[in-house]
């Protein structure tokens, strides 16, 4: 697996890390589960992300700090709610899908399937890309787009490098931390 990498410090400390990190076929589903670590609470439904005000978004820093967590899965969630919110197209709803899909490339590594990983790292690096040429950005939400472009790399590096399914798998398989900075 990767490389030990200290945890970052927490982007939303008043929110709570979920008590486990959902990996599909290895614990209870989160909401369908009877045992599920968010079983009846209501779906979020966040504002729109305002990309000049990214550091005031509480789901977006969430994602954020489950992602840097090992929380692939639930990192994923937290970011499908604002691109739904985003309307799921624009350079907001673009950014929000390419995070998803480095989120989904997590739970496959941790699933032990290279290759989903593979295809959802380049499919986020797809969508970086197009930030960058079709609209021109060079830096959204506290990201340059170079970096995220790059972190799709190490994602893709991570996928070559995975074991077989195993119940220990490390909950933290992707080398980087996704730190936005102003």
């Amino acid at each position: 697996m990767t490389p030990h990498r200290p945890h970052p410090p927490r982007l939303a400390p008043e929110r709570a890390l979920p008590p486990y990190a959902y990996v599909p076929g290895r614990s209870p589903h989160p909401v369908s589960d009877p045992a599920g670590h968010s079983r009846g609470q209501a779906p979020q439904k966040p504002p729109p992300l305002d990309t000049a005000r990214w550091s005031q978004s509480p789901t977006y820093l969430y994602g954020c700090d489950l992602f840097n967590h090992g929380y692939y899965w639930e990192a994923h969630e937290a970011w499908e709610s604002l691109w739904h919110a985003a309307g799921r197209r624009g350079p907001v709803a673009i950014l929000l899908k390419g995070l998803i899909k480095l989120a989904a490339a997590g739970v496959k590594i941790r699933q032990g399937r290279a290759d989903g990983a593979r295809s959802h790292a380049a499919r986020a690096r797809e969508l970086f890309v197009e930030l960058g040429q079709r609209f021109a950005v060079e830096s959204i939400a506290g990201f340059g787009v170079n970096e995220l472009i790059a972190f799709c790399g190490m994602a893709r590096a991570a996928a070559d490098k995975v074991l077989p399914d195993r119940e220990d798998a490390e909950r933290i398989v992707l080398p980087f931390v996704l730190a936005p900075h102003v």
